[in-house]
């Protein structure tokens, strides 16, 4: 900033501390440097201010200068247009990719000139929305958050630690106006919004609402689970059995057989011309005793034949490992245990060495397909047809054609995917008929973990809640205490088989979504 002394007539002025008309200019000019936004473009221009001087003696600045209505501010080494650039770029970009931007823009700042800038900018005024979201998010471990969301503008509006009725009643008490509540199936969201907001209509969201009928699909299909076997191919009976190899063509393809077929041919060809072993083995290199060796032998095979093996304790019951092996039993280990049974007292190595040479020969077996499991079988009903990949376009309609549940469960989850994808509430109650006249509502699979979460967890508005008994779970039943409070009041256990442990309350754990 350079000063420039210049003689002028005083002209008076506001002065920036107390606002009278008693600041003089006493010629002197301030020289200063402004960045400046002109059509999208950053330039830098001179300014000339003038520097004024208050005269009134109470006033705490004694000097200032003066200010451009809509160019400069105080304290502030950006115009108003070219700050309002660099925080828009930073709400929307953040600090690396907000600086990256800006210097494509010709304007050179830092990731934390760009953060500071945008920790600096006052938050928008919180106004209580029509449609309010709530949810909840696991922050780590057992902790659990909540996030309210607008959910006309899906901007973020709160976020709290713990999922508590109470601070969520208090919340809407405090900001009055909302009308609609989406929420999940979370029995402590319910008793806030009803508390903070009794006449807000409470429904739930299009996540949650296909997650609740994706879990009782599920359940369908674990009721089924007998028919999933029919989405496999049926296995071909026109597959050539495979070509036993014989044991000498499998020696003759070693190495070692390779080697002693070759040695034979060149021991052979030289004795039939009335050489001593003596010197075949001086032209060949090897020991006189193996050229005597393989000169009476009449094939290469003998060469191969190892020396007739050493007496085992396992000789006695190798009669009976080949009727067993005949039987079709060809594990070692069952091998072992029933030899031990009939007092064998070696190891199980022999058994596993004597059974390996008739192992070689049995044709390696084909990798089996399983069948698919209920929750495979359930993301293959609620998938789009048009995402769904070759394996499921083959397998899916193989197993609707011979299970007609689920071939109803999946007319009725594709009908409700419509209404839901088009916004369209009028055939609801049509769906609704066929599902209680299906009697898919009370089929309940006797493996589901989460036999009584679902009926704590169903939404007053949630379509989903028609797929399972609308009777109150005995774990969920409420009380009213005297200050005017619900608290949940566990009713009295069942009685269950003394070797079963009883199950954990399933209401009052904590609904976790996934992203």
């Amino acid at each position: 900033m350079a000063v420039h002394a210049r003689t002028r007539s005083g002209v008076p002025a506001g002065c920036t501390g107390c606002g009278e008309l008693s600041a003089w200019c006493h010629s002197r000019y301030v020289r200063c440097l402004a960045d400046v936004s002109l059509g999208g473009r950053p330039l830098r221009i001179d300014l000339s201010v003038r520097h004024l001087y208050c005269e009134n003696p109470a006033c705490s600045k004694v000097t200032f200068a003066e200010q451009v209505p809509g160019l400069t501010v105080r304290y502030q080494r950006r115009t108003p247009l070219l700050q309002h650039l660099v925080e828009a770029v930073g709400v929307v970009l953040a600090g690396r990719g907000g600086a990256r931007m800006l210097r494509i823009l010709n304007v050179t700042l830092s990731r934390c000139t760009v953060l500071s800038q945008l920790m600096q900018m006052p938050l928008p005024p919180l106004v209580a929305p029509r449609v309010l979201g709530v949810d909840g998010f696991a922050l780590y471990g057992d902790t659990y958050g909540t996030i309210l969301v607008d959910a006309t503008t899906r901007l973020p509006l709160t976020l709290w630690e713990g999922r508590d009725a109470e601070q969520l009643s208090h919340w809407l008490r405090a900001h009055p106006g909302v009308e609609v509540a989406c929420r999940d199936g979370s029995l402590t969201y319910r008793q806030g919004i009803t508390a903070g907001a009794p006449d807000a209509v409470q429904v739930s969201d299009r996540f949650h609402l296909w997650q609740g009928l994706s879990r009782r699909v599920h359940y369908i299909a674990s009721a089924d689970r007998g028919c999933l076997a029919a989405a496999l191919p049926p296995a071909s009976e026109s597959d050539p059995a495979p070509v036993e190899e014989t044991s000498e063509d499998t020696a003759g393809d070693t190495r070692a057989g390779r080697h002693a077929r070759r040695l034979f041919d060149a021991v052979h060809a030289l004795t039939r011309t009335g050489r001593s072993h003596s010197s075949v083995a001086r032209e060949l290199g090897l020991d006189r005793r193996a050229v005597r060796k393989y000169a009476r032998a009449r094939s290469w095979q003998e060469v191969m034949c190892r020396p007739p093996r050493k007496p085992s304790t396992l000789d006695p019951y190798l009669d009976y490992l080949q009727q067993r092996w005949d039987e079709g039993q060809h594990s070692a280990k069952i091998l072992h245990e029933e030899l031990q049974t009939k007092g064998y007292l070696g190891h199980y190595q022999c058994v596993k060495m004597s059974v390996a040479p008739p192992r070689r020969s049995l044709p390696l077996d084909e990798p089996r397909e399983r069948p698919p499991s209920p929750r495979e079988a359930a993301r293959w009903i609620t998938t789009h047809p048009g995402r769904r990949s070759p394996h499921i376009n083959d397998r899916l309609p193989r197993l609707l054609d011979h299970c007609s549940e689920l071939r109803h469960t999946h007319d009725l989850v594709r009908r409700f995917a419509d209404m839901v994808d088009n916004r369209d509430a009028t055939p609801l109650q049509g769906w609704l008929d066929n599902l209680s006249n299906s009697g898919l509502a009370s089929r309940r699979s006797r493996r589901s973990p989460a036999r009584g979460s679902a009926r704590c967890r169903a939404g007053d508005h949630n379509p989903s809640q028609h797929w399972g008994q609308r009777r109150p779970h005995h774990r969920c039943q409420a009380a009213e205490t005297p200050d005017g409070r619900t608290r949940r009041r566990p009713a009295p256990p069942s009685p269950r088989r003394p070797d079963r442990p009883p199950p954990p309350p399933l209401c009052d754990r904590p609904t976790v979504l996934p992203r």
